[in-house]
């Protein structure tokens, strides 16, 4: 049994894509339980019957939410786990590759608390059971893209030259955690999950509204448009770098299913 740590977004994906795979599936919820959820309260008792977990809650000051509330029922049955944690953890790179040997540098302090639950993830998981840290890149898909910002006029053609931004698909971070889990490593292993083009947020907003058949919004720089931003996109713009995923997609035996946010974004 697949047992799947927050319903969110990516959460609920990765559940609709193992369900019709076949598998087993629980999901945790801090509302009410509805069918194939259970309360995050009950996670831990979960643990004598979950094989796979994936871990998708992020941390906050005091730390990892599922080892601090149910880490001492580990390791239960599990053979294997994933934590969901993001590309961010590289820290800023001047615009240089970096790739899933790269050691981190975190610079904002959410990505500081990731690579500490990065770490404690790892700590928990030693000889226990495999363990994948999927570092996440921008995740977009039906209901979370340009798209719906351009269709309600609050899209922004945002200018930073020399600047791009990795993105994933959620399909892609749903098919890359099954095939994870199909395709264990021997103790712990880093996957970068991000497309195969990194690109400035400028050209994703124009095409996207190629799409859509509207008018670009006006370039503006990112310097102009900063006052506007709150703290978190403003980080955003703050930190350069592109990210490899030539070693994730060779382990995991895939390609994506939308290698550019363009194959992406005609999808949604």
């Amino acid at each position: 049994m697949l047992l799947i740590i927050g319903q969110g977004y990516s959460g609920a994906e990765v559940a609709r894509q193992a369900r019709a795979a076949g598998m087993p599936v629980l999901t945790t919820t801090r509302r009410q339980p509805g069918e194939g959820q259970i309360a995050f309260a009950d996670a831990g008792g979960a643990l004598r019957d979950a094989t796979q977990l994936l871990m998708t809650a992020p941390p906050d000051e005091a730390g990892d939410p599922f080892l601090l509330a149910h880490g001492a029922a580990l390791p239960g049955a599990l053979v294997w786990a994933g934590y969901l944690s993001t590309t961010g953890v590289y820290g800023d790179r001047d615009g240089d590759t970096v790739d899933e040997t790269t050691a981190p540098a975190p610079g904002q302090p959410r990505s500081i608390r990731r690579l500490a639950a990065e770490d404690a993830w790892r700590a928990a998981a030693a000889g226990r059971f495999a363990l994948d840290v999927m570092r996440v890149a921008g995740i977009y898909g039906p209901g979370r893209s340009v798209l719906d910002d351009l269709r309600t006029g609050q899209g922004r053609r945002v200018v930073k030259p020399g600047h791009a931004f990795g993105r994933i698909h959620v399909e892609d971070i749903a098919q890359a955690v099954l095939a994870a889990i199909a395709h264990p490593p021997a103790t712990a292993r880093v996957l970068n999950l991000t497309d195969d083009e990194a690109a400035p947020s400028a050209d994703v907003v124009e095409y996207g509204a190629r799409l859509l058949g509207l008018p670009p919004p006006p370039a503006i720089d990112v310097a102009a448009a900063a006052p506007r931003m709150s703290p978190m996109g403003l980080s955003f713009w703050q930190e350069n770098r592109r990210v490899s995923n030539t070693a994730t997609k060779a382990a995991l035996h895939l390609n994506w299913r939308y290698p550019t946010y363009r194959e992406g974004l005609r999808a949604c």
